[in-house]
């Protein structure tokens, strides 16, 4: 064991004070509040460790004349991209973003993660911090802790991408026609697409009309990797048995992982980006309109009442040189595929035009 100051080692201490709060409050066997409890403590427990490592490495935590200590996602940052004090990996990162964004709903707002996705997390999280302790302290996780507080679970987990289709399953059973249960199935959306969006570097909270959007994509029989696409750009890699289990984050091969500019709206601090843009959006508004089987002005419609250009997942422009190109995805064929069974060509028409009759007369 190497010399800390003692900043530092108070600080470590409490990352272990709440790490072990988070594993004893996993293997209760009642569920009152457990869910919350694991997220909030172990987020905690991260953003003690990461200011202990950063301060032992010689970084700062406190920007010159400022009262409090930096927030979770410059602790990143920095862990991730300074010089000299960096000590964390892109997987690494995206592993905190993810349990940080599900920390800040637990805490806010509601979250429903499936047992088997909560022992994802909480194994994920401590063989992070087994990691991170080790690779900046020296020190093993098993010294510190008795090995029976690791993780516990009566189900095991062998696939997580599995795992998390099964839990997509479940929504679609939740919206099936007559059950009355989209509040349900949007509670449990808002857990898979705040893991999604930790991993694509999009880590706001998602509003009612996003949750919206994603029921929308359920029932209209998307698949898993075409409505969460960064969870499905990145494997789940398992080994060890017992307290020994590890849990660690790989993105899949060809697809790189990118520091996103600091300030960026709407963004955290890495993020998976897919390889060949051009290549996802591949269709021009001629190409769209072929693929609906519509007249170009009416796919306009539908892309107007859908607000395509505004979802990431459909729409792109790109500028090559002085001439900017407006690009569709293969999801903007399912979305208005749906659109045309809900309302039919003649409404949809309809609507297009009365919205711009009204945007006339206001201007």
């Amino acid at each position: 064991m190497i010399a800390v100051k003692r900043e530092v080692r108070l600080l470590k201490d409490k990352a272990v004070a709440s790490l072990t709060l988070s594993v004893e409050h996993f293997n209760r066997p009642w569920d009152l509040g457990r869910g919350d409890a694991v997220l909030i403590l172990l987020d905690h427990a991260f953003e003690m460790l990461l200011k202990a490592s950063i301060l032992h490495r010689g970084g700062r935590i406190r920007e010159p004349r400022e009262k409090n200590t930096i927030g979770f996602d410059a602790c990143v940052r920095r862990a991730l991209s300074t010089p000299g004090v960096q000590f964390l990996t892109d997987e690494q990162a995206l592993v905190l973003q993810a349990i940080n964004g599900l920390r800040d709903a637990a805490q806010h707002h509601l979250v429903d993660l499936s047992e088997a996705q909560l022992y994802l997390h909480a194994q994920g999280g401590v063989t992070l911090f087994r990691d991170v302790l080790d690779a900046v302290f020296q020190e093993q996780l098993s010294d510190l802790l008795p090995a029976r507080v690791l993780p516990i679970s009566t189900r095991a987990i062998t696939d997580p991408m599995l795992m998390f289709e099964e839990e997509l399953e479940e929504v679609r059973q939740l919206l099936a026609p007559g059950s009355r249960r989209q509040a349900e199935a949007q509670a449990k959306l808002r857990g898979l697409a705040i893991v999604d969006g930790a991993i694509r570097g999009e880590l706001l909270q998602p509003g009612e009309g996003d949750l919206r959007q994603l029921v929308k994509k359920v029932r209209s029989g998307h698949d898993f990797g075409q409505i969460f696409q960064g969870i499905a750009s990145v494997t789940f890699v398992t080994d060890g048995s017992g307290p020994n289990v590890s849990l660690r984050i790989a993105k899949n091969e060809g697809v790189p992982i990118t520091i996103v500019p600091e300030g960026t709206p709407g963004s955290s601090v890495i993020a998976v980006r897919r390889v060949d843009e051009l290549g996802f959006y591949n269709l021009g508004h001629n190409d769209l309109a072929k693929k609906v089987g519509l007249t170009p002005n009416k796919t306009s419609a539908a892309i107007r009442l859908l607000n395509l250009k505004s979802d990431p997942d459909c729409y792109k422009e790109f500028k090559i040189g002085a001439v900017r190109h407006q690009r569709y995805s293969q999801n903007a064929i399912g979305r208005i595929r749906a659109l045309l069974a809900e309302k039919g060509v003649d409404a949809i028409w309809q609507e297009y035009r009365r919205i711009q009759e009204e945007a006339k007369l206001r201007s």
